[in-house]
């Protein structure tokens, strides 16, 4: 084989070597929620793509082949090729004959061992890891088209290696996990506050609704004694009169001095004079929809919401009613603070 020849294929190996590295790097850190609507919008490399990312471990199986003959055959014909290059002018600059070929081998190897290391592996890792996607979406389907030719062969060199994994007690993936959890999630979104592409509300939103699902009732309520009620008999002008406090929705209690559900200034404003002073009309009183203590705020939300009431009576391990809970303050934890006429019963 001639030095110019040797040459030429170095150029292709370490192209071919590089194209690998990429193709992997690239598939293994590109995000599907980038690629898939591509894919949704009619794009054919994007498809293909997605199912090189769904079948990650035969595509890397592709990949390290690949990367191994390249390897390979840059010592078998690079080298080589490139010490005879370096004998001549070492022979007429008086280089022993002895030493000749030892040194230029030498120098040969450390040259083809810097290009595959620069050219063949760190430039290409660093172009896809900037753009993972869109090198993914470039690479992935002529990688697709190299392991549909070697499937039979990657096969059973996949197989071998998912059998080792497995007496090692580690399930092989097959496709790429782009799930994160609520700490990774909450971590990324505070690096982007950091990073200037949230703003501190936006970072305090998206904390408040990661971290909802963790709290509690308990967290909220209002205890019976610190909530101005209405006792059993109170008429709709008290009720205004206890109202220029400046809250709208009252407890109202029954007989034993339990909380029997609750009322909105609104309902009585409208009433005929002539009822005014007589006690509340039961059909007034709003249902409580009863929510435990240690009842996730995600649930106790969802309850209210399907009740359509405001106010929700908390009760004790015992079944006791310990509070109030407001529709507001359960929507506090996840949006932050919130002011309407209905803000906080707490009066003494």
């Amino acid at each position: 084989m001639s030095e110019l020849t040797g040459l030429v294929l170095t150029v292709v190996l370490l192209g071919a070597n590089a194209f690998f590295v990429g193709a992997e790097f690239a598939l293994i850190s590109a995000r599907r929620t980038v690629v898939e609507p591509k894919a949704l919008a009619g794009s054919w490399a994007a498809r293909v793509t997605l199912g090189a990312m769904e079948n990650v471990s035969m595509m890397m199986a592709g990949a390290q082949l690949g990367i191994t003959i390249c390897s390979l055959a840059l010592g078998w014909i690079s080298e080589p090729a490139i010490a005879h290059l370096l004998e001549v002018p070492f022979a007429a600059i008086g280089v022993p004959e002895a030493l000749l070929h030892p040194v230029a081998f030498a120098i040969a190897l450390s040259l083809v061992t810097y290009l595959h290391v620069v050219f063949g592996e760190m430039v290409p890792k660093n172009i896809a890891l900037a753009g993972p996607e869109r090198m993914a979406v470039v690479l992935g389907p002529v990688l697709v088209g190299v392991v549909t030719v070697l499937r039979p062969l990657l096969w059973l060199l996949n197989g071998v290696a998912n059998t080792i994994l497995r007496l090692l007690r580690v399930e092989p993936k097959d496709e790429v996990a782009s799930v994160f959890t609520r700490d990774e999630v909450a971590a990324l979104v505070e690096e982007s506050r950091q990073g200037g592409l949230l703003e501190a509300n936006d970072e305090r939103l998206l904390l408040g609704a990661l971290t909802f699902e963790e709290r509690s009732v308990a967290g909220v309520v209002i205890p019976l004694a610190e909530v101005t009620v209405l006792p059993a008999g109170t008429t709709p002008a008290q009720a205004e009169t206890v109202a220029a406090g400046g809250f709208s929705r009252f407890p109202v209690l029954d007989v034993f001095g339990e909380p029997a559900g609750y009322v909105h200034i609104k309902d009585l404003l409208e009433l005929d004079a002539r009822v005014r002073d007589a006690p509340i009309d039961p059909l007034l009183i709003r249902r409580l929809p009863e929510i435990g203590r240690e009842v996730p705020l995600r649930r106790a939300l969802a309850l209210m919401q399907h009740s359509g009431a405001h106010l929700g009576l908390v009760l004790g391990p015992e079944g006791r009613a310990e509070g109030i809970v407001t529709l507001e303050d359960v929507l506090e934890e996840l949006v932050g603070q919130i002011r309407d006429d209905s803000r906080r019963l707490r009066v003494r």
